[in-house]
């Protein structure tokens, strides 16, 4: 099978690229560029998923992957749907991140920011919306993150993140309450009870040994 010349896919790019503008110009196809560049985005995507799924031990090809993916899909939004864009990018990333657990779950560190990025695109999302404060949102975000690390298959060696999860969740329910000024305590609450169950652990395991 004959390889494809680079230039001939710059090219077919160029002339796609030139059409778009003139039906933009036109007020034939509004958003245009932004279909051009989602186009280019989605290209790039594709090349990196292919040597993702062609061999697993690609798995860093899911980061960009994924993330230029995210890209054209933003791209391709129209004008109306742009408070959508910061969902669709974080989105993305977040993608890459749950590809590189559920292909390994021994690579449970990407659980922690596959949610936190996946909750700043739901926030960007609340705020265009509502126009409304999503600090309370934001933590929620936070919590269900560290609940799922400890809940998702494998998550019995790391009980611990049930802790700051927990304390996550009840900080972001009470934020914009009255009782907000209770929650204000929560975060110390979090690091010391983790830092106690830590050194609890270390000298078992030398009281085991």
């Amino acid at each position: 099978m004959r390889r494809i010349n680079p230039r001939l896919l710059i090219g077919i790019l160029l002339v796609v690229g030139g059409v778009l503008s003139l039906l933009e110009i036109q007020g034939i196809l509004p958003n245009a560029g932004g279909i051009f560049w989602g186009l280019v985005f989605a290209a790039g995507g594709l090349v990196f998923l292919y040597m993702l799924f062609n061999d697993p031990n690609n798995w860093w090809a899911a980061f960009p992957g994924f993330t230029l993916l995210g890209l054209a899909l933003s791209s391709f939004l129209p004008n109306s749907l742009e408070v959508y864009d910061g969902l669709v990018f974080f989105a993305g990333i977040s993608l890459a991140f749950w590809w590189v657990y559920f292909s390994n779950r021994q690579r449970w560190w990407a659980i922690i920011p596959a949610g936190v990025l996946l909750t700043l695109g739901v926030v960007s999302a609340l705020e265009s919306l509502t126009g409304l404060e999503t600090g309370g949102s934001f933590f929620l975000g936070l919590g269900l993150t560290f609940i799922l690390v400890a809940v998702l298959p494998g998550g019995s060696a790391r009980l611990w993140a049930l802790i700051p999860g927990t304390i996550l969740l009840l900080f972001g329910a009470l934020l914009g309450t009255p009782f907000f000024g209770f929650a204000q305590y929560l975060w110390p609450a979090v690091l010391i009870i983790l830092g106690g169950y830590l050194i609890i652990r270390f000298f078992r395991n030398q009281s085991m040994g």
